[in-house]
């Protein structure tokens, strides 16, 4: 009997330490939403945000995005997202899709502007930057490195290709 008494104290420890640690966890991160003014983006693509993200400028967390939606017109992505009060975002302001490390979670970071004027609530940032994509890097980083080879197994003979892109022939 006192075997699982022991036993029942030692589970109800383990559970209260794991509590204490999800609370020290949530009120350590900023991972509460930030209510405030709403401003919206468009951006090309928005590959890898999310629902709920951050909102940075210069690495601070200022802001959370609200929601994602395709425009059925133009094939844009709408971002919006939800701004702390106390911070006036500028109106020639960047917005950038960046993300928190080579395979890091995507925030939404701003760049403020030098302009006098701040945005409105409601206002959309107009100047904004797609993410890079890291695939499209290495796409980029191969091709470049095939063509800068000059002929390889190709059959080239190292000739360089002429301005319209055809190798002339050999001779």
């Amino acid at each position: 009997m006192s075997r699982n008494a022991v036993e029942t104290v030692m589970g109800a420890v383990v559970l209260v330490v794991a509590a204490v640690f999800l609370f020290f966890a949530y009120t350590t991160s900023q991972v509460r939403a930030v209510s405030g003014y709403e401003l919206t983006a468009n951006f090309d693509r928005v590959e890898g945000l999310r629902d709920g993200g951050d909102v940075r400028i210069s690495g601070i967390k200022v802001g959370s995005i609200i929601s994602q939606t395709l425009d059925p017109k133009d094939y844009v992505a709408i971002v919006k997202m939800s701004i702390d009060p106390a911070v006036k975002i500028p109106v020639d302001s960047v917005a950038t899709i960046t993300s928190s490390g080579l395979l890091g979670d995507k925030y939404l970071s701003i760049v403020p502007g030098a302009e006098d004027a701040f945005l409105k609530p409601g206002a959309t940032i107009e100047h904004t930057t797609p993410p890079m994509s890291l695939e499209s890097l290495i796409g980029q980083f191969i091709y470049g490195q095939q063509n800068a080879g000059g002929g390889g197994q190709q059959g080239g003979g190292g000739q360089q290709p002429k301005p319209n892109g055809q190798i002339p022939p050999a001779k």
